[in-house]
């Protein structure tokens, strides 16, 4: 198919309707996200041709008592008294996740007519996947790095193997659980049919669940978890760190939080802060769309089990 360069700001206004792939920066608030991404597009598309200024009709007395009738340039609608055409007032943005600020990695963005998908990726409650890297040995208030230092412990006792252990119990507890927060007995035939589906969701989206768990790299202090769960939160997951050190015998506090996958977006697949212009918006929203027509599952799921999906590129 034959590609062709589209100047006119109209019509490229018209096809920014969509979800994209975002790699969110740690430190930096969903908000600001937000803001940056409306900020370049509406730089980009300002950039482009706009609309003239609009005409106004003007009657002037002229000779012979004749009247002139004639266009001229509305000023009350030049650009340099009404501001730039695009403004970011005029995008609506939604996300698919709300991360918190130290989270960094996948993050799902409805643009315009995206919007209403991206509500729709959000109440389908995706599949999200975690790095997490701890620091054992110190417990800080918040349970993150950036607070002040409560307790110091000794970390020579534990090794790679006891963390693998603890994580495979608190995997087995979470499977457990997931009968109880599906709302069924978990002796009922409801019960054993869900199980021949698959891993369910539970029917409250505000409990967090974690369907998998397992230790990536282990570096003493320094050891790095990968969690694929749904519900979680920010805090939740530091919080989950200093239970982790506690059961060691020890404490840790939370370092990193990274999301690879969230559903079938992979981070790969997400776009830089550097490349959050007008074209590579577009062309995510296109990659996207493709996506969403290969996996009709993401917006709507005919089961509570959870699909089955590619692992993300290590």
């Amino acid at each position: 198919m034959a590609l062709k360069l589209v100047r006119d700001a109209h019509t490229v206004w018209s096809y920014l309707n969509g979800v994209v792939n975002l790699f969110k920066p740690a430190g930096v608030t969903v908000q600001q996200v937000r803001n940056t991404v409306m900020h370049n597009l509406c730089r980009d598309l300002n950039q482009l041709e706009v609309r003239p200024a609009l005409q106004r009709v003007v009657i002037d007395n002229g000779n012979d008592s004749e009247l002139i009738v004639r266009k001229v340039e509305d000023l009350s609608d030049n650009v340099l008294v009404t501001g730039p055409r695009y403004q970011p007032d005029d995008i609506k943005c939604r996300f698919c996740a709300n991360h918190g600020r130290l989270t960094s990695g996948v993050i799902a963005l409805g643009i315009n007519n995206g919007t209403n998908l991206a509500f729709r990726l959000q109440q389908n409650r995706p599949l999200r996947v975690y790095r997490v890297t701890g620091f054992l040995g110190k417990a800080t208030e918040t349970h993150f790095a950036e607070s002040r230092v409560t307790v110091r412990a000794t970390v020579s006792h534990i090794g790679s193997e006891k963390i693998g252990r603890l994580l495979a119990s608190i995997q087995a507890s979470h499977q457990r659980k997931m009968f109880e927060l599906s709302g069924i007995d978990i002796q009922s035939q409801a019960a054993y049919e869900l199980a021949c589906k698959g891993t369910i969701r539970p029917t409250d989206n505000r409990q967090p669940m974690i369907y998998g768990i397992r230790l990536a790299e282990f570096r003493k202090p320094f050891f790095t978890i990968e969690i694929h769960a749904i519900n979680e939160t920010e805090a939740y997951l530091g919080e989950l760190i200093h239970e982790i050190g506690i059961n060691l015998k020890s404490c840790a506090h939370c370092t990193s939080i990274r999301c690879i996958r969230h559903g079938h977006f992979l981070l790969e697949d997400s776009l830089l802060k550097k490349d959050w212009n007008l074209q590579n918006i577009l062309s995510g929203m296109a990659h996207t769309n493709k996506l969403i027509n290969q996996n009709p599952d993401m917006l709507q799921q005919n089961s509570s089990s959870l699909q089955e999906m590619d692992e993300p590129v290590q």
